[in-house]
Parts: structure tokens; C-alpha cells; sequence
């Protein structure tokens, strides 16, 4: 019989840029990209931190963190996801058009016929139990009689 190599640790990324995977490393060099970007076009330096700290926020987030084992980018896509779409739903009932054509579809039940007694759901227990007994009396009645396995010979 022939072995095959059973692959493990098939979780763990592999570290293709260093210490880095490639998402982090993508993550990280676009974060970065646009922090230069944008301190390129902004003259201000007090503007360009403030516009490119939550930008390089992001992108660390993106590459490092995790909540409860899965990558940021889950639970952000995730959330965005929440936010757009409604939060509102209505069941409402399919209305069904009656067509000539009902008596296609009806199954016929043939055999014994109980009657649904509506009372109480305890006195249409009761009801059925004493129906079936009756029944088992009546099926006991038509049968032969049988001699008990002990009176039997072989």
C-alpha cells in the first residue's frame, strides 16, 4: 500500500518576504505607498501626520491583528457588510391562486378515518388512545385464536 505525506501546519502562512507574508507585506507597502503619497502632495507637515496616522494604522492592522483568529480584513469586510445592508425583514406570506385544476394534487387517504377532536390536546389524547385499543380488539377478534408456544409441538 502506498504512503502519502499527510501536509501540516496548513494554517501558518508562508513567510515569503522575511519575516512577513506576502498579504502583510502588500498590506504594509500600500499603507506606506500612500503615507508617502500623501505627504508628497500635502506641503503641511502637521496635516500630512494627521492624514497619514490612520492610514498607517490601517495598514498595520490589516497585516498584524487579529480578533478572535480571524485576519482584521474579515471582521472590517464583515462590518461594512452589517452597516449597508438592512436590518429589516418582513416575512410576508405567498398568496396562492386557485386555479380549476385543485382536484389534480389531492391525495386520497383511504383506511380508517378519525375525526380531529378539538377540545383539549389531553381529551384528544385520551380520544385516539381508546380508538386504538377498540381497533386492536376488533384486529384480535378476526384473527384465529393462536396456542401459546409452550402447547405447541414439534
Amino acid at each position: 500500500m502506498q504512503q502519502f505525506q499527510v501536509p501540516q501546519f496548513i494554517e501558518v502562512e508562508d513567510k515569503i518576504f522575511g519575516p512577513l507574508t506576502t498579504k502583510q507585506f502588500f498590506y504594509l507597502l500600500g499603507g506606506g505607498g500612500l503615507a508617502f503619497l500623501i505627504g508628497f502632495f500635502v506641503e503641511n507637515t502637521f496635516f500630512t501626520m494627521l492624514l497619514a496616522t490612520p492610514v498607517i494604522a490601517l495598514s498595520v492592522s490589516l497585516a498584524f491583528v487579529k480578533v478572535n483568529g480571524r485576519p482584521f480584513i474579515d471582521v472590517v469586510t464583515n462590518s461594512i457588510a452589517y452597516i449597508s445592508r438592512p436590518r429589516l425583514y418582513l416575512w410576508q406570506k405567498a398568496k396562492k391562486q386557485l386555479d380549476g385544476s385543485v382536484g389534480k394534487d389531492v391525495k386520497v387517504r383511504k383506511g380508517l378515518i378519525i375525526p380531529k377532536v378539538t377540545q383539549s390536546k389531553l381529551n384528544d389524547l385520551a380520544w385516539s388512545l381508546d380508538v386504538m385499543t377498540n381497533i386492536k380488539r376488533e384486529e384480535e377478534k378476526d384473527q384465529p385464536a393462536r396456542q401459546p408456544k409452550s402447547d405447541r409441538r414439534r
